[in-house]
């Protein structure tokens, strides 16, 4: 498994503990209004909606509390508007970086990313610089124990393109559109899942072979995971996992 990998998995666990931090269920929650402002409140019709549901309610927020939201998000309840803006940028060791945000003021977002690049040893690139160098995917996450030939036979049969095994738990890889759909077939098949969301894969990774310059890298990734308005960081490094596995215990 690459190191990539691990600190995406690592992640995971760490925001399965963490799910009753209120910044959490801010992100959440703002999700869930964009994705009814863009595809309406028909969860059956709006699949970015019905994930974008599911993925809050995994996280314990309660249900009227995302009603609410899904209102503002159509207008039926006043609220603030949220915009999508993506940033790209680099870490230190050129390790490439994409940033996914929702904000009600744009310049203020940006002015904010940028300063965490360069207060961090990274900086941040024009559109398009880094995005080649990563695919969108749907991923989701199932239990290690969980039988390998059983989620083989019915994610591929509902479209899925992989089966990752990412050590603590098995990700199964589709297309972002055929999310909601494999998904759905697991759940029907009684197969436990973790999460299930769209990401940045990267295609090309970029060899961080030293503690010291690991360490940096992953700071700039949580700095910016910590802002208010940043929902998604995807990085295309790979660290040895024995280096990541020290940073973890130190």
């Amino acid at each position: 498994m690459s190191g990539h990998s691990k600190w995406a998995t690592t992640k995971h666990q760490k925001g399965a503990k963490d799910k009753a931090r209120g910044k959490l269920f801010a992100k959440l929650i703002r999700q869930v209004e964009v994705a009814a402002r863009e595809g309406g409140s028909d969860l059956a019709a709006n699949a970015n909606l019905r994930t974008m549901y599911q993925k809050a309610r995994d996280a314990s927020v309660p249900a009227d509390t995302i009603d609410r939201a899904i209102k503002r998000g159509t207008g039926e309840l006043e609220g603030v508007h949220y915009e999508s803006v993506s940033y790209e940028g680099y870490a230190p060791s050129g390790v490439a970086v994409i940033v996914e945000c929702l904000t009600d003021n744009r310049n203020r977002t940006g002015a904010e990313i940028r300063a965490v690049f360069s207060r961090n040893g990274g900086s941040m690139a024009e559109p398009g610089a880094v995005a080649w160098q990563f695919e969108r995917k749907g991923l989701v996450a199932i239990p290690r124990a969980t039988d390998e030939d059983t989620i083989m036979a019915v994610a591929l049969d509902a479209g899925a393109q992989d089966l990752r095994d990412d050590g603590t738990e098995w990700t199964v890889v589709c297309e972002p559109t055929d999310l909601h759909v494999v998904q759905a077939a697991l759940e029907a098949a009684a197969i436990p899942i973790d999460s299930a969301e769209s990401q940045w894969l990267p295609t090309t990774t970029v060899e961080v072979p030293e503690a010291s310059g690991a360490r940096k890298v992953l700071h700039l990734l949580e700095l910016l995971e910590d802002h208010d308005d940043v929902q998604l960081v995807a990085a295309n490094f790979d660290i040895p996992d024995e280096i990541l596995e020290s940073i973890e215990e130190s």
